[in-house]
C-alpha cells in the first residue's frame, strides 16, 4: 500500500514541492498565504502515531516551511495548527497572517475564503517554489 492523499485535499489545494517527509501543498484561499504541510505516510492521523524519527522530521519541516513563509510573506505572525476535524490525514497547517487580514485577529475560518484566480494561482505556486531554491 502507498500514500494517497485524502481527495478533500485534491479539492481544496494545490501541488507545490515535496520535502523529504511532506508533501506541500497551497490552499486554495487567496485571502491568506496558506500552506498545508501533509506527511507522506499510510493511514497516519496524529503526530503520535508516526515513529520518532518522523516525529523529528516533522517538526524541522515545520519550522522550515515557517521561516520561508515568514520571510516571503513579510509577516512576524504564523498560525501553525493540526486540526484534522474535516480531514482526519495528518495535515499541518501554515498560514501568514497580519493585522490587516481580512479575519485579524480572529482564525481563518471565520471568514469566506476565496479561491485564487487561474493567474494569481501561477504566480502564488511559482513565488513559493523560488523561495525554496
Amino acid at each position: 500500500m502507498s500514500f494517497k492523499l485524502d481527495k478533500k485535499f485534491l479539492k481544496s489545494s494545490h501541488y507545490v514541492k515535496d520535502l523529504k517527509l511532506c508533501t506541500i501543498r497551497l490552499h486554495d484561499n487567496s485571502k491568506f498565504p496558506w500552506l498545508i504541510l501533509i506527511p507522506k505516510r499510510i493511514k497516519i492521523e496524529d503526530i503520535a502515531e508516526l515513529n520518532s524519527k518522523d516525529q523529528i522530521l516533522l517538526m524541522k519541516e515545520i519550522v522550515f516551511v515557517s521561516k520561508i513563509m515568514k520571510k516571503l510573506f513579510k509577516t512576524s505572525k504564523l498560525n501553525v495548527e493540526k486540526i484534522g476535524n474535516i480531514v482526519p490525514q495528518l495535515h499541518i497547517h501554515i498560514i501568514a497572517r497580519n493585522k490587516r487580514d481580512s479575519s485579524w485577529p480572529l482564525s481563518v475560518w471565520v471568514v469566506k475564503g476565496k479561491k485564487y484566480s487561474k493567474i494569481a494561482l501561477t504566480n502564488m505556486i511559482e513565488k513559493i517554489k523560488n523561495a525554496f531554491k
